[in-house]
């Protein structure tokens, strides 16, 4: 599956109030959420596993992960911007980073 037809999918099951800038909102927030859950499911991890990561356990953070991407897909839309581009602009950015020896420490001017 591509990008492009992923964020067409996620456009399908995207039920949520897009009045004025409700959508961004929504979206935005939902991101934030699901992100949390992940590493909330991976404290959980470390707190009660010793940091051992059970199959269980990767099959659930695996759904998480996929409702992020859900998200990171219909921020994306409600921007405006296809997946695809954002993807591909991600690569870029970090592969010059990387070619100047830069991927390491802070900020987006790196």
């Amino acid at each position: 599956m591509t990008f492009e037809e992923y964020q067409k999918a996620t456009a399908e099951t995207a039920v949520y109030p897009k009045e004025g800038d409700r959508g961004i909102v929504y979206t935005t927030l939902g991101l934030a959420s699901e992100a949390g859950e992940v590493a909330g499911k991976y404290k959980k991890v470390i707190r009660d596993m010793n940091g051992r990561l059970s199959d269980e356990v990767k099959k659930e953070m695996a759904k998480e992960v996929g409702d992020v991407l859900w998200y990171v897909s219909q921020v994306c839309a409600e921007l405006g911007l296809p997946l695809e581009d954002v993807a591909a602009e991600n690569i870029a950015k970090l592969r010059s980073r990387k070619e100047r020896g830069r991927l390491a420490g802070n900020g987006d001017d790196r």
